[in-house]
């Protein structure tokens, strides 16, 4: 049997069937190299970049591992962002379709802890969370881990880089001893290995080739002027028109810079860095994924646990300093069966940090010059769609559909020019095409489903 083939594992019919319908044709690497020995419960170590299917690696096993009938909190998947959390939630639940009544719950900052107190009273059977917020509520005593079976901790690097290394260790603790802990990281540097020590045993440790395949992600770079460097990101940016763009910097304070520099320049830009408000973060990610903003500038920090599909280019306005960042940041672009741009600015400075990349990447790296960015005809990029937010959502028993039927129906527009539609507890939004976008709150005069409710476009 192919060794690639998820038949190969000990897994249920009703399980088999479920993947195959989400598509699920085959494993990736990660997948098949770690789900033999999460299946069968040791623990793990698994080095695997965003992208590569490690959620339906560590999903799979934590699924396994349930008791449906025992209405306990068995599994606990650790993450360091909101949006890597949500992402994970919604994965593990349509990997548990074929099983019956398998709750899942997120537990994140940036929202009441009211709501998610009642959940917990309810029951779960998993709780995905980050580690402040699941530390909060083992604080208030209104989680009980006593009964975890399997811990997850996705993407440690980041959590540990974000300052997160004394509350995994903490709630780490406070799972029973004697369970099951699966580890993954995109990088592995020391501070991972003091992490692991204590909180695994005799764990399996895979790695997964790291490295990008040159036939589905170009890399270019282009030597730069230092002092020139935010006026270059705009010609290339004005140069190739790319629908959506993540350009990632060093520090904050550039990327404020750069945004307030593209904006002058009639670029649509937005940026992502650390002192941002949880509902402004959430907007701006939201905005950027529905392909309301063509560019958004962040910082490593900022775009921790961010998975944004149908990217067209990485762009690094700054050099990483670290070569297994620098793979990271690519990697992004590419994914799936689609072929991605990967563009790197280097001044004279920076240049050291190149050749560690040639020699990380072991191979030499492309050079072009910037005399080959045209003058635009349309001197202004402008992304396709714009949001809609609406104050109203699944509090106020309002569903996609119901949002859907009132901009087709009463707001005149056809099914194409709109696009994703987000509905939270007490907020949707959704893309439209931004050619028609205006003339759409007008004709739903604040109605949908026959209540009233308050619309703005954010732009």
């Amino acid at each position: 049997m192919n060794t690639k083939d998820f038949a190969s594992l000990p897994l249920s019919d009703d399980c088999l069937a479920n993947l195959a319908s989400l598509d699920y044709l085959e494993m990736t690497p990660i997948q098949a190299a770690s789900l033999p020995a999460a299946l069968e419960g040791r623990d793990l170590i698994a080095q695997a970049k965003t992208g590569s299917g490690k959620t339906a690696a560590f999903g799979l096993g934590v699924l396994h591992a349930l008791n449906p009938r025992w209405f306990a909190v068995q599994g606990l998947v650790m993450c360091p962002t909101r949006e890597l959390a949500d992402q994970v939630a919604k994965e593990l639940r349509r990997l548990a379709r074929y099983m019956d009544n398998i709750k899942v719950l997120t537990l994140c900052g940036g929202v009441p802890m009211g709501p998610q107190i009642g959940s917990l009273e309810h029951g779960a059977h998993i709780v995905v969370g980050t580690p402040g917020r699941i530390r909060d509520h083992l604080g208030k005593g209104t989680l009980d881990l006593s009964t975890v079976k399997i811990l997850v901790l996705d993407e440690a690097d980041r959590m540990v880089d974000m300052g997160f290394y004394d509350d995994i260790e903490n709630i780490a603790r406070a799972c029973p001893k004697r369970r099951q802990t699966l580890l993954f990281s995109a990088t592995y540097p020391d501070s991972i290995k003091r992490l692991a020590a204590p909180l695994l045993i005799r764990p399996v440790e895979i790695r997964v080739e790291s490295l990008h395949n040159p036939d589905k992600i170009e890399q270019r770079f282009y030597k730069v002027d230092a002092g020139r460097r935010n006026e270059t990101v705009a010609d290339l940016l004005l140069h190739l028109r790319p629908t959506s763009t993540l350009a990632f910097c060093n520090t904050k304070i550039h990327c404020r810079e750069l945004a307030d520099a593209l904006r002058e320049r009639g670029i649509s830009v937005l940026a992502l860095y650390g002192d941002l408000e949880q509902r402004d973060r959430d907007e701006i990610l939201l905005q950027f994924a529905n392909r309301s903003c063509s560019v958004l500038v962040a910082t490593d920090v900022a775009a921790r646990g961010l998975d944004i599909k149908e990217l067209d280019l990485v762009l690094n306005v700054d050099v990483s300093r670290d070569q297994e960042i620098h793979v990271h940041r690519i990697g992004r672009t590419g994914r799936g069966e689609q072929k991605g741009l990967a563009v790197t600015l280097a001044a004279d400075a920076d240049l050291k940090w190149v050749k560690l990349i040639e020699s990380y990447q072991e191979n030499k790296v492309v050079w072009r010059d910037t005399s080959e960015f045209a003058p635009a005809p349309d001197a202004r990029l402008v992304p396709p769609m714009i949001t809609l937010n609406i104050n109203a959502g699944r509090k106020e028993k309002l569903r996609p559909g119901d949002i859907l039927g009132a901009l087709t129906g009463d707001g005149g527009l056809k099914a194409e020019e709109v696009g994703k539609i987000n509905v939270f507890d007490f907020a949707s939004y959704v893309a439209i095409d931004r050619r028609v976008a205006p003339r759409v709150i007008g004709r739903l005069a604040g109605k949908i489903k026959g209540k009233n409710v308050k619309m703005r476009l954010i732009d």
